[in-house]
């Protein structure tokens, strides 16, 4: 049996590893990179392709935070030209069944065609 992070219902108190699991992989559009490297190593028009809304800066960006955290690692291969591709560390993999069931969760209360909403920028 797994441990549990969240503090019971009785406590007035956040388990600080949990609020920092979920700040992590709540990231916008860390979530997603994570997903697409489940299935295996991928190249970074890959990843770009299965998220087409994300913007290059974006997509750098979290690969290099997700690499800094241990997640993921970049694989480059001297070829001509030079290969980068990405994958899951055990750390990262670890991760499967916890967005699983996200993802069962989703399938149960999001709508199909909801799209995640835009974050307001404050003044």
């Amino acid at each position: 049996m797994s441990r549990l992070l969240i503090m019971p219902a009785s406590s007035s108190t956040l388990c600080t590893r949990f609020h920092a699991a979920v700040e992590l992989i709540g990231r916008r559009w860390a979530g997603a990179i994570i997903q697409l490297l489940m299935s295996g190593r991928k190249r970074y028009c890959d990843l770009k392709a299965g998220i087409p809304d994300i913007s290059d800066r974006m997509l750098s960006e979290r690969l290099r935070e997700l690499e800094q955290e241990g997640l993921l690692r970049r694989i480059v291969t001297p070829e001509t030209p030079v290969r980068v591709e990405y994958e899951l560390t055990k750390k990262g993999a670890g991760l499967h069944e916890a967005l699983e069931a996200i993802g069962e969760w989703a399938h149960t209360w999001i709508p199909a065609e909801s799209k995640p909403k835009a974050r307001r920028k404050s003044a």
